[in-house]
């Protein structure tokens, strides 16, 4: 039996009614929602509509407004290209995922922007001040995870967004690893929140959200089809439809909402509670193995991640072999050069991720692993 520690990546297992949303989709939502006016898909748009309008209370959000999206990258890279179109200065974190670093880093080598790096520390005074430094007359936008994925550190995300208040810019928030974990509104003072469907949230793979309070436009990307407007050859500007361009994924889409209420009904605390319990436990299991180092700073917040090294032991060799032992583990960059250039694991780390299915004996079991294999590398 294979125990899951990836759920940063993805969470596994589903819960049931995710599951059985999706199969109810595929047995019972044939028609293409937005494409045609017959009994199928009239059935499909009514079940997306009713998807976009239970996401969009979760976020605080409308449901014009809520957009869906293969997963978080698709979701930030059409936010990120989308807003700032036609130039400005962006500013991100030291912390953030390719998924922001690179699409930021193509559009300022074709000098179609300019770009800064806003340094992160475990003193949320000193990370907020940072951004603030950074702010010119041209800043546009400002993107910024919410949770590290690499370490699971929080960002004062709340502070950053009265920063870009303050200043008249559009912020942008990946909330691919806090989504589901915590409390995350658009009230929090997020412009465009992007964040995947299928880790916190608990829907199947191949499901983002991008949402959007309606201050900032997005200029469109990927134009098609979008079931209105179609003489017209321009795509159209009003969201849903105008970042929506093709065939939705009505099974992804449907478990998505699921998803979410599966969320509201445990609840975001106890979800935290839980994972956190893991989390603790195994870091205490593992804190007296020599040679283990956590990623982890005093006076700083955290998502449930732990991220550690082992002494002499490449990251890729030790999840590698506790792969064979049945258990799943993240290792190596964590798609996210950036973090750790500023956190300085040059190898990489391991990521032990739990999800709400986690339990606490498996972390236990876990760090008897790590413990043998150290010993025997050690010898």
């Amino acid at each position: 039996m294979l125990i899951n520690f990836d759920n940063a990546a993805t969470t596994f297992p589903k819960p049931e009614s995710v599951r059985a949303a999706a199969r109810n989709a595929a047995e019972k939502l044939g028609g293409n929602s937005g494409r045609g006016g017959h009994a199928l898909a009239m059935k499909s748009s009514a079940a997306v509509y009713s998807a976009r309008e239970s996401i969009a209370e979760m976020f605080g959000a409308q449901p014009e407004n809520t957009v869906f999206t293969l997963n978080c990258t698709h979701a930030l890279n059409m936010a990120i290209q989308g807003v700032m179109h036609g130039g400005g200065h962006l500013i991100i974190s030291s912390m953030e995922h390719n998924s922001v670093a690179r699409p930021a880093a193509a559009l300022a080598a074709e000098k179609r922007i300019s770009l800064s790096v806003a340094e992160v520390y475990p003193d949320d005074s000193r990370t907020v001040e940072s951004f603030r430094k950074l702010m010119r007359p041209d800043t546009k936008a400002v993107v910024c995870t919410l949770a590290s994925n690499v370490t699971g550190q929080l960002l004062p995300w709340k502070a950053i967004a009265e920063v870009c208040r303050e200043h008249g810019v559009c912020f942008i928030a990946d909330g691919a690893q806090a989504c589901g974990v915590t409390d995350v509104s658009l009230s929090d003072g997020i412009n465009i929140l992007c964040t995947a469907g299928h880790k916190g949230l608990y829907g199947l793979s191949g499901t983002g959200l991008l949402i959007s309070d309606g201050s900032f436009s997005i200029y469109p990307v990927i134009q098609g089809g979008t079931g209105t407007a179609s003489k017209d050859l321009r795509q159209p500007l009003l969201l849903p439809e105008a970042l929506e361009s093709g065939t939705l994924n009505i099974p992804g889409i449907m478990s998505l909402k699921a998803g979410c209420e599966f969320v509201r009904r445990t609840g975001t605390d106890a979800i935290f509670r839980h994972e956190s319990a893991v989390c603790s436990r195994f870091i205490r299991e593992i804190s007296d193995i020599p040679g283990i180092r956590v990623l982890r700073s005093e006076g700083a917040s955290y998502v449930p991640i732990v991220s550690f090294t082992a002494e002499g032991i490449p990251p890729e060799e030790l999840a590698a072999e506790l792969s064979d032992a049945g258990y799943c583990l993240r290792a190596g960059f964590h798609c996210a050069a950036l973090a750790h250039s500023s956190l300085g694991t040059e190898n990489g780390t391991v990521r032990f991720s739990p999800s709400v299915f986690s339990r606490t004996q498996d972390a236990v079991s876990l760090a008897a692993v790590i413990k043998l294999i150290v010993k025997n590398k050690n010898k």
